[in-house]
């Protein structure tokens, strides 16, 4: 499973860690989802592997806010995120947010759950953003939709080979 954010947050940038700035619900979320069998620190990322799990972003340059990203930013990380993929093949590609996984892959009616799309043998599923700026997902329903995901996979996240990219420039 290879988790993709959409670009390294200023806290990320600073720490080197994903999902690092403390509202941001993600190293919960994965945790309450049942993909971890404890709640990592975003200092713990490299951990990831052992579970199956990776992550990486759609695009590395580092914002105070995803809406600071052009358009044309977007477009071009999703080749390079398709490259990874089809490079790395995971089975499947987890894209947290569902505005990024549009822009970055022009399907503007794209919604949460799992896509049509497939990069290879890669399946792809749209997550809801852990930001604390969308606060219309609580941590409790996030995990829920971040669990089916892990159902769907199988019902754990060591699916047979592991993706290994922690690094918020990756």
């Amino acid at each position: 499973m290879l988790f993709c954010g959409i670009n390294p947050g200023l806290m990320t940038a600073a720490t080197g860690h994903h999902f690092a700035r403390p509202g941001n619900r993600f190293w919960p979320v994965l945790h309450l989802s049942g993909f971890t069998p404890r709640l990592l620190k975003p200092a713990e990322q490299q951990e990831l592997p052992a579970y199956g799990l990776g992550i990486t972003n759609v695009v590395a340059r580092a914002t105070a806010r995803a809406d600071e990203l052009s358009a044309e930013e977007y477009v071009e990380g999703g080749r390079l995120l398709t490259a990874k993929v089809t490079r790395w093949r995971p089975r499947w590609l987890a894209v947290v947010g569902v505005t990024a996984y549009r822009a970055a892959f022009g399907d503007r009616k794209a919604q949460v759950g799992p896509q049509e799309r497939t990069i290879g043998d890669t399946r792809v599923w749209v997550l809801p953003n852990p930001s604390g700026l969308n606060a219309h997902w609580t941590a409790a329903t996030m995990a829920e939709e971040y669990a089916l995901l892990r159902e769907a996979a199988g019902g754990t996240s060591d699916q047979g080979g592991s993706v290994s990219v922690t690094t918020p420039r990756s």
